[in-house]
């Protein structure tokens, strides 16, 4: 199925260049050690550990035990990160970990669950396990653990009450990410007589209109050459009108493939798909182009345009290759064009947070990671580690760092959270399958059928799924 290949490959890739500590299960037997913190990144933390931020309780008990289909736990060729050391040396801490398959992970947990064996914690970054883990019964509230009116925690609240469900937090959220930027290859670019995305974007002039332009002027179906390849392109666009498919609101799902806003990008990627922009994957049994879990095409100069998050590009250099010699400065990235039609300027987003398991052996634990958590994302000479490890062991340059910071920065502002993958395994596939992946931009041909046909083949199942799912909060073992 379509849906199958398009999620499982693209979280292959998640795994492969997870940020900073992730890594595939099979990279747990890798031989050798992280890298460690420099000595002056280690007395920063140090002096954060020794601070009165952070609560100086005793833990009962020091281990927590993680459960998911990526490794938190840094190996070969990754840094540490500094809110592990912060949890090791003020809370004398250990991470246990259940690695699962992606495929199999809610069905682990609910194993676990289930037989008495319930782990502490799971991740909520790829915004598809809530509300649904809520609904089913696999997470419970966290409103105990986490005090959201604290110096610690109340400037992140908001975002956090927005992922509230039935009235109670669940979700302990670090801190606003962006879910994609659009990557590209400036030798590329310069070989095609392009503006550079990051002049444009620097002089205001980095448009929906632009973006599209470029595309169309790239492709060269003859000589194999796409603008957009990647498993992202259809959501990055579509949510640079600032409305997601599905919202979470006052505490409700909300289905908005019925505004004025989603049609007038649906019928916009219509047209731009009769160019055939997008590299069809069809033809490739639905995977992209390119070698390696996060080869696709724009190292070889086939593909103009990469939407993926940042995990892609901030992994080993040897993981990122086929995006493009880093040492010669060949990767960079932009946010998604600003859409002209609409302000202010939109950013697809995720959170970094996490979610406590039902039954939690040990919730004081995760209370003591998550607070760590937030206390390295507060402390600027903290922060800054992340950065500096991008440019001492990824290859990153000081312009890649300074784009980060800015799209951080916007995507703080504006943050388009999409949820329709958090509602339930019907809705996702409706979505994927149906609506996202097999409509607007996914065929070769272009789109089977017009935004108006879909939205009357598909608009009443999904309201009616979705009210559905605001009305079953469980409080029941999970099913």
């Amino acid at each position: 199925m379509k849906l199958t290949k398009r999620i499982l490959a693209g979280l292959i890739a998640i795994c492969t260049a997870f940020s900073v500590a992730g890594c595939s299960p099979k990279d747990k037997d890798k031989k050798g050690k992280a890298i460690p913190l420099s000595k002056t990144q280690t007395e920063l933390v140090d002096a954060l550990a020794e601070s009165d931020v952070l609560p100086s309780t005793e833990l009962e008990n020091k281990t927590l035990t993680w459960i998911g289909h990526y490794s938190i736990l840094p190996t070969e060729g990754q840094v540490t990160s500094p809110d592990l050391y912060l949890f090791q040396k003020k809370y004398q801490g250990e991470i246990k970990e259940v690695i699962t398959d992606w495929a199999g992970r809610y069905d682990t947990l609910a194993k676990n669950v289930l037989g008495g064996d319930a782990p502490d914690f799971f991740q909520a970054d790829d915004m598809d396990s809530f509300p649904k883990g809520a609904i089913r019964g696999m997470f419970q509230p966290i409103d105990p653990y986490i005090d959201f009116e604290s110096p610690l925690w109340s400037g992140i609240k908001e975002t956090a009450d927005s992922f509230m469900f039935a009235g109670s937090h669940y979700v302990a959220t670090i801190r606003v990410e962006p879910s994609i930027a659009c990557v590209y290859n400036t030798a590329t670019i310069k070989e095609m007589g392009l503006d550079d995305p990051a002049a444009l974007y620097a002089s205001g002039e980095w448009t929906l209109d632009k973006f599209m332009g470029m595309c169309r002027e790239f492709v060269d179906t003859d000589h194999e050459k796409y603008a957009l390849d990647g498993f992202w392109y259809y959501d990055a666009i579509q949510q640079t009108t600032g409305v997601p498919m599905v919202s979470l609101q006052d505490g409700k799902l909300v289905n908005n493939m019925g505004t004025a806003e989603i049609a007038s990008i649906e019928n916009k990627m219509y047209e731009l798909q009769k160019d055939k922009v997008v590299f069809p994957r069809a033809t490739n049994n639905w995977d992209t182009r390119g070698s390696g879990a996060t080869g696709e095409g724009l190292g070889d100069g086939k593909t103009l345009f990469i939407p993926v998050g940042l995990w892609a590009i901030q992994a080993p250099v040897a993981d990122t290759k086929t995006f493009g010699d880093m040492a010669a400065g060949e990767i960079m990235f932009v946010p998604m064009p600003d859409n002209t039609d609409n302000e202010p300027y939109y950013v697809s987003a995720r959170i970094n947070g996490y979610v406590l398991c039902n039954n939690a052996p040990n919730p004081e634990a995760y209370a003591a990671f998550m607070n760590c958590k937030r206390a390295c994302q507060l402390d600027d000479g903290v922060t800054k580690i992340g950065d500096q490890q991008l440019l001492d062991n990824y290859g990153w340059n000081q312009e890649m760092v300074d784009m980060k910071t800015e799209i951080y920065s916007l995507v703080e502002k504006n943050p388009v959270f999409e949820f329709h993958q958090g509602v339930n395994s019907e809705v996702a596939t409706y979505f994927e399958n149906s609506i996202c992946s097999g409509t607007m931009m996914d065929n070769d041909e272009g789109a089977t059928k017009t935004w108006t046909e879909i939205i009357g083949e598909f608009k009443t199942t999904i309201d009616f799924l979705i009210n559905e799912a605001n009305n079953d909060i469980s409080t029941t073992p999970v099913k």
